[in-house]
């Protein structure tokens, strides 16, 4: 019975919208903006680390933390 309600619904829905030029620009805009921050993430996780950072890397054992003397 529930099946014979939503083809009664969907025979009495009205028809979709086109898009309108603000639509368009809105969500070329805002896709525009997730794409160009998605590529900045990316570029700062992938970029390689320059020499003066790796210099810094210390393994645990090269750490002195002063407990044994």
């Amino acid at each position: 019975m529930n099946w014979m309600i939503l083809a009664q619904a969907a025979e009495d829905a009205k028809p979709l919208e086109e898009i309108n030029s603000q639509g368009w620009v809105m969500m070329i805009a805002s896709m525009g903006l997730v794409l160009i921050l998605l590529a900045y993430c990316f570029t700062k996780v992938l970029i390689v680390p320059s020499k003066d950072v790796t210099e810094h890397l210390k393994a645990p054992l090269d750490i002195d933390t002063g407990d044994r003397s």
